[in-house]
């Protein structure tokens, strides 16, 4: 009994502390000059050059706001962020609501290599200064 009182109240404060994050990105855009309330890159700080990551907190708020293509421009790592959520959401469902497991092909090693390979490759590319490389950087 209390273990699943325990679990009710994990679940309470997860939940909150989403919908505060979201919020706060729905709200107030990161690249605003007058609120410094964002964290700044620190790769890019030290080095001048963008990291997989850079442009997230600006496509989260674009996206956020229905501004899909913008936010994706901001850094298209997101389209592989949404399929993974997406298969993982599904298997999550399937499991849950109709007790049938599935093989989940996102946990294998060869899946976590391959998306190493991706994140590394767009890492490069952003910064290389040729069009259309140019078109990845944030």
């Amino acid at each position: 009994m209390a273990t699943s009182r325990l679990r009710l109240f994990l679940y309470i404060i997860i939940a909150i502390l989403l919908i505060s994050a979201v919020s706060l990105y729905f709200f107030v855009n990161p690249s605003s000059e007058e609120i410094q309330l964002f964290p700044k890159c620190p790769f890019y700080s030290f080095t001048g050059l963008y990291c997989p990551g850079c442009g997230s907190q600006r496509a989260i708020h674009d996206i956020l706001n229905g501004h899909f293509i913008e936010g994706l421009r901001h850094n298209y790592l997101f389209i592989l962020l949404g399929f993974v959520l997406g298969y993982e959401a599904l298997t999550f469902i399937r499991l849950t609501l109709f007790k049938k497991e599935t093989y989940n092909v996102i946990h294998t090693s060869k899946f976590t290599i391959m998306v190493l390979v991706i994140v590394l490759v767009f890492w490069l590319l952003r910064n290389l200064p040729l069009y259309p490389f140019t078109e990845l950087a944030p």
